[in-house]
């Protein structure tokens, strides 16, 4: 049975390179080398946030953050420890 997670973001286009790492509140950190222009940067997120927790980009959706820096996504997933798993595994952006 297919459970939502959801998740904040700060986001970052343009960056120099592409990750996606945690912060220290509970969040993460999404840059994304591609620009904010034409969605370039949210699919970007969104397929980092896929390969990251080894997912398909259809189990991922940005819910809120289409103009802002901090975005709230939902990851659908039928095994949500393994997710959990998965998120505790990224670095740690300092």
């Amino acid at each position: 049975m297919p459970i939502t997670v959801r998740l904040r973001a700060r986001a970052t286009p343009r960056a120099r390179l592409s990750d996606l790492r945690r912060q220290g509140a509970g969040s993460l950190a999404a840059h994304t080398a591609a620009p904010p222009t034409h969605g370039r940067a949210h699919r970007a997120r969104i397929d980092l946030l896929a390969k990251a927790l080894n997912l398909r980009r259809r189990e991922i959706s940005i819910n809120r953050g289409a103009q802002v820096l901090e975005e709230r996504m939902a990851v659908t997933t039928d095994d949500p420890p393994g997710t959990g798993v998965a998120l505790a595994s990224l670095e740690i952006d300092s």
